[in-house]
This record gives structure tokens, C-alpha cells and sequence, in this order.
């Protein structure tokens, strides 16, 4: 009854650790960035966005004036930031955008048409007319908390839905001049820089990036250990400590307490990993769906050697140990492969925690594996060597007892 019980404390642990940052307050501006939009007048909404971005917003819906202030530090030379309104939906393609370039000659304020061609990397085009009555336009710097800002007032125009806004914004890291913007990013924040707001009542009616961020990092967490650290260490417990080089009787028990810990960590980790593709509906990441799929399905079936094991005096017991054998190990490689595509996917830049994270458990248990085979092949060769010693003892004290029997006289009643 202990085990259970210990089993299932661990996994609400994991849980809890890995989703306990969800419960924080991520909409909350900076005070600085507060007091400045207090003093450009809009002192309603405030919201903290990704990418390291807030965003400020006043809207009166009887005359649709809607005034605006996206802020964010800009710490490469050259750089730009870019905020703006799509009425087809939270998406970069179709987005009427205003941009604040910063290059070497100073700052420049440009609006411009987002489209599919945007996103083939052609060349960015600005447009003095995006759709949207705009006047106030303006981008400068805050020297006191170094902080680049877009302001503008918009008449917004009946065919945008205030109750439904589509808000998107944007950081790139280079601008060649005021009218030539470079690609940003292609990493997750960015991808992830868009959600759909009530400009009304405020209210947040899609899923905050930084939020739909930390759910990432809660699957990652939870696939790591579940698929990447349980299993292996259940599969190293099964192979050498069952019989060689030392026989432990809990074996069996520790052996499915780690596959089942870690069948279910990964399990939650895998259906939060089915609601992020279904929240980020505009990219896909193929190879990492199809190897979490296999995998859930793969450890799904190993799981059924809880009740469906053969018994030792079946026949076929011999083939179901080889497929259990070979299954468990090809999916330990496969989850390592798919654990490193999912990191590859989050840290896309120079800085690689997870991965040399996970390289290091690895290693320890790869090293650990390492250390049992070779003490296993070198006792196993121990034994034989003893073995065949005693076996050539014991045949050549049969030898022995042969020669020197002692010598009988024929016995005269037989003749």
C-alpha cells in the first residue's frame, strides 16, 4: 500500500512543480512603464506580453478611439519593434503594423501591410495607407528605464470586432535603414507573439504566450523525467539486477515502479503537449509530433505486460521476452531523440541549459549502465572460468579414483 501511495505523491509533486508557475500573475506591467503611459493618457489596460514586451491600450467604444503604447528594450544596435491589429485573426499574415525602427541614423516611425509573402521572406514594403485612421504616431526612447516606445491613436474602424481584437507584435534583432527591417526570429516567443483581447473590459481571451511558455516548459519537465530518466533507470534495474551481477528479489518490484511512474509522467506530459499543438494551430513541428506519438503508443503497449506477461511454462515466452527486450530499449532511444528535438525546439538560442542539462543525466546514467556491463561480463567470466576449473578438478579426481583401484586376483570359481 506504501508504494502506491509513494507513487502517486511523486507524480502530484511533479505536477505541482512543473505547472505552479501558471498560477502567477504574468499581465502585470512594470511600475515605469506604467507612470509613462499614465502621462501619454492611457491609464486603463495594462499587459505584460512575451518577448519581454507591455503593452497599454485605452479604448472608447462609443467614438472606436482606441490609444495605444507598446514598449520594450531594444538591446542590439540595430533593431525594431512592431505592434498592430489583424482582422482575420492572431496571426502575422494580414496584420496592419506600426513599427519603430532603430538604426544608425536615429529612429524612425513606419507602418506597414503584413502578407503571406512577408512571412517567403520578401521584402517589406511601407505603406502610408494600412486601413486603420491613425494620427499621434510617434516612437522614441525612455532614457530612465531604456525602454523604446510606439504610441498612436486609431479610429478603429467597423469592420474590426473591439470585443475580439487580434493584437500582434514583434521584436527584430537588425534593421539596415528605416524602410528595410530584417526577419525576426524564428524562435517560439516569436512565433508566439499574438493574442485576442477585449478592448472593452480588458479581458484576455486567448492563452498569454508567457503562460502558453511556462505549459512548454511544464511538458518538457514532465516528458524529460517521465520518458528520458524513469525508463532507463527501470530498464537498467531490469537488466542488472535480476540476475547478473548480483540477484535482488525486489528487482521486479522497482522495475515496474519505474515504468509506471514513468508511463504515467510522460502520459501527462504528452496530452499537455497535444493541447499545445492544438494552441498553436499556425505552426507545427512534424518529427517531434510523430515521435510523441509513437512514443505514448509504443509505451502504451509495453504497459500491458502488467496483465497480458505470458507465464514462464508458456510456450512463446521466449519470443515476448525478446519483443519486450527489444521494444523497451528502441523506445528508450527514440524518447532521448525526441527529448533533444523538443529542447532544439525551445532553445534556439545561444544558450543551451536543457540540453547540457540532460546531456549530464545521460551521461551518469550511461556511465552507470557502462560500470554494471563490464563488471557483469567480467564476473560472468569469473564464474565460468571457476566453473570449467572445478568441473576439470572433479574429472580428474574421477581419473584418479579410476587408477588407483586396487588390483584383484582373478577369482578362481569363474574359470
Amino acid at each position: 500500500m506504501v508504494c502506491p501511495l509513494l507513487y502517486a505523491a511523486t507524480v502530484w509533486a511533479m505536477v505541482v512543480i512543473s505547472l505552479s508557475p501558471l498560477l502567477a500573475n504574468a499581465h502585470m506591467c512594470t511600475d515605469d512603464f506604467l507612470n509613462k503611459a499614465e502621462k501619454l493618457n492611457i491609464t486603463t489596460n495594462c499587459n505584460r506580453c512575451s518577448l519581454g514586451a507591455e503593452f497599454a491600450w485605452k479604448f472608447d467604444n462609443g467614438s472606436r478611439q482606441l490609444d495605444v503604447a507598446m514598449g520594450a528594450r531594444l538591446e542590439s544596435p540595430t533593431a525594431w519593434l512592431a505592434w498592430g491589429l489583424n482582422p482575420d485573426g492572431p496571426h502575422m499574415a494580414g496584420t496592419r503594423s506600426l513599427m519603430g525602427v532603430k538604426h544608425q541614423a536615429g529612429l524612425a516611425a513606419r507602418k506597414f501591410n503584413i502578407t503571406d509573402a512577408t512571412k517567403r521572406r520578401c521584402q517589406l514594403r511601407p505603406s502610408d495607407d494600412i486601413g486603420l485612421n491613425i494620427t499621434n504616431f510617434s516612437f522614441f526612447y525612455v532614457h530612465d528605464f531604456m525602454y523604446y516606445i510606439i504610441h498612436a491613436t486609431i479610429i478603429l474602424p467597423d469592420t474590426y470586432n473591439a470585443s475580439r481584437a487580434n493584437v500582434v507584435w514583434q521584436i527584430g534583432e537588425a534593421a539596415v535603414a528605416a524602410d528595410k527591417p530584417r526577419m525576426h526570429p524564428t524562435s517560439l516567443d516569436h512565433l508566439d507573439a499574438s493574442q485576442t483581447i477585449n478592448l472593452i473590459t480588458g479581458e484576455l481571451l486567448s492563452f498569454n504566450p508567457t503562460q502558453r511558455t511556462r505549459m512548454r516548459t511544464a511538458h518538457g519537465v514532465l516528458n524529460m523525467v517521465g520518458w528520458g530518466i524513469f525508463l532507463p533507470i527501470g530498464a537498467i534495474v531490469a537488466r542488472y539486477l535480476r540476475c547478473h551481477p548480483k540477484k535482488v528479489a525486489w528487482w521486479g518490484a522497482f522495475h515496474i515502479g519505474c515504468q509506471s511512474m514513468g508511463y504515467l509522467l510522460g502520459s501527462i506530459g504528452w496530452a499537455i503537449g497535444l493541447w499545445l499543438g492544438q494552441a498553436s494551430e499556425h505552426y507545427t513541428f512534424t518529427t517531434h509530433r510523430i515521435l510523441a506519438i509513437m512514443i505514448f503508443t509504443f509505451t502504451t503497449i509495453q504497459m500491458t505486460a502488467l496483465r497480458l506477461k505470458p507465464k514462464r511454462a508458456d510456450e512463446y515466452r521466449t519470443y515476448w521476452n525478446m519483443y519486450h527486450h527489444f521494444l523497451g530499449y528502441s523506445l528508450i532511444v527514440v524518447a532521448a531523440v525526441n527529448i533533444f528535438q523538443g529542447i532544439n525546439i525551445i532553445e534556439r538560442g545561444p544558450h543551451h541549459h536543457w540540453r547540457w542539462s540532460y546531456v549530464g543525466v545521460l551521461g551518469l546514467m550511461g556511465a552507470v549502465a557502462s560500470s554494471l556491463e563490464v563488471y557483469s561480463w567480467l564476473k560472468f567470466r569469473n564464474n565460468r572460468k571457476a566453473a570449467k576449473k572445478l568441473k576439470n578438478l572433479k574429472r580428474s579426481q574421477s581419473s584418479a579414483t579410476i587408477l588407483h583401484q586396487p588390483h584383484l586376483p582373478p577369482n578362481p570359481l569363474l574359470n
